[in-house]
């Protein structure tokens, strides 16, 4: 864009990120759909302890905000165990830790928005105390910003940079008016319009489509139907912000097809740059949901063309999202089509995730400790929950457990605990000097832990 940001590249390590500031990071998980609360209920039915997911900022927070002592504001009490191995072992700068619940958040941002809440609150009082300039969060929500202007503080990101930076159509159209591969997409403006978009990618030779809203996360917001189906349920709540976009479905066996690949640049914005510094391979489900991550992709030596083709495109992507106003972490998600001649592909931006991702995390901590390295992490269910403390002592056993200066092991990243404080689900970071070997290291944790596990979505 003329006169926008640099764009730079640092494939394989780490930019300094934000390395003379402080922050108060509050884990509104639940804030992704802004004010949409029916697509808000749908993501949280489908997360099992969804209060622990914001955990996982725990170990990154001082390598993301490197200016002094940060907090973060989780909504659920992170595992002890795990924090201990994170500042003890492996040398992390933890940020003081507050809890409060999303439905105190929610009611802390009404009373703010009133004016009731009293300057003695208690978490408020904590927080006026800390030096920190800046409060962030997985979204800037409007609750976001009343506790900035409490504090007397800022917001990283404005809450139209990040609500917009978010926003697929916007993405889209941006991307369209750039010249930039775009799929084929309808708009439908209201339910009844959607098996009109349908039956016209029928007719271009699609047999799946899929219905996306413009703000999705974790497969919430978007839908893949049989384009034989011309009259699917398609929720209100996807049209709240607006029209939705009627995609044809990138499947092999089409037009050449023979693979479909999910690279995922990570993006870190500041002021004056777009830094593109990791390139992931995302590992989906059938139906395109993330279930974990790795880098680099295993197929870059079969196309040699296409790194270079995911970071120009990354580049218009990330100017574009800079431009919206948002500041900070993000990832841009491609599907790339690989096609019957060797080394010839197409590739497509899908969406821009404008907040810290599930690979943002694996990402810093991996190129933290090992810069030019491989990694791979994967969500594990444990089919029986257990202590933190056994995990990481089973681990430590079988010599899998990462130490600062091994140059391979097994990081838990985070723990997500049931009720009764106890790990019921986990994302489990390997790092080594290639995926293969760490393939290796996950298939040695699950043979080395008395533990029967799943590999499940983010």
């Amino acid at each position: 864009m003329p006169g926008g940001p640099l764009v730079i590249q640092t494939q394989g390590y780490t930019p300094r990120l934000w390395a003379d500031r402080t922050a108060i990071f509050f884990t509104n998980v639940q804030g992704m759909f802004f004010d949409n609360a029916a697509l808000t209920e749908t993501l949280m039915d489908q997360f099992v302890h969804a209060e622990s997911y914001g955990s996982r900022l725990v170990p990154v927070m001082g390598l993301l905000y490197q200016g002094g002592v940060n907090a973060v504001v989780l909504e659920g009490a992170p595992d002890e165990a795990l924090c201990r191995y994170f500042a003890e072992d492996l040398g992390l700068q933890l940020p003081e830790i507050h809890v409060l619940s999303h439905a105190d958040y929610l009611a802390l941002g009404r009373s703010l928005e009133s004016e009731t809440a009293s300057p003695t609150h208690e978490l408020i009082s904590k927080l006026i105390a800390n030096d920190a300039p800046l409060v962030d969060g997985f979204v800037t929500d409007a609750t976001i910003e009343r506790i900035a202007r409490r504090l007397g503080k800022r917001t990283l990101s404005t809450r139209e940079g990040s609500k917009n930076g978010n926003n697929k159509l916007l993405l889209h159209r941006h991307l369209e008016s750039m010249g930039l591969p775009v799929f084929d997409t309808e708009l439908a403006s209201q339910p009844a319009e959607v098996g009109a978009c349908i039956q016209a990618l029928a007719k271009r030779g699609f047999r799946h489509a899929v219905v996306k809203s413009q703000l999705g996360a974790s497969g919430v917001g978007l839908m893949k139907v049989e384009t034989m189906n011309t009259e699917p349920m398609v929720p209100a709540a996807f049209f709240h912000e607006g029209p939705v976009m009627v995609q044809g479905w990138m499947e092999t066996g089409r037009n050449g097809i023979t693979t479909v690949h999910s690279p995922s640049v990570q993006m870190f914005l500041d002021d004056d740059a777009v830094y593109l510094y990791d390139l992931t391979e995302q590992i989906l489900s059938h139906e395109s949901v993330h279930e974990g991550n790795e880098s680099p992709p295993p197929y870059l030596d079969a196309l040699p063309d296409l790194a270079v083709e995911l970071f120009r495109q990354s580049g218009v992507a990330g100017q574009w999202l800079h431009a919206q106003g948002y500041r900070g972490t993000a990832s841009v998600d491609f599907l790339v089509a690989r096609l019957e001649v060797p080394g010839a592909f197409q590739a497509y931006v899908c969406e821009v995730n404008a907040r810290l991702t599930g690979a943002t995390y694996p990402s810093m901590l991996a190129r933290h400790f090992l810069p030019r390295g491989a990694w791979l992490m994967r969500n594990l269910m444990l089919k029986e929950a257990t202590s933190g403390r056994a995990v990481l002592r089973y681990l430590e056993k079988h010599g899998d457990l990462f130490h600062p200066g091994m140059e391979r092991g097994v990081i838990p990243e985070n723990f997500i605990l049931n009720e009764h404080g106890r790990v019921k689900k986990g994302q489990f970071l390997c790092i080594g000097s290639s995926t293969a070997e760490c393939h290796e290291l996950l298939l040695n944790a699950e043979r080395d832990l008395p533990i029967d596990w799943d590999y499940l979505k983010d």
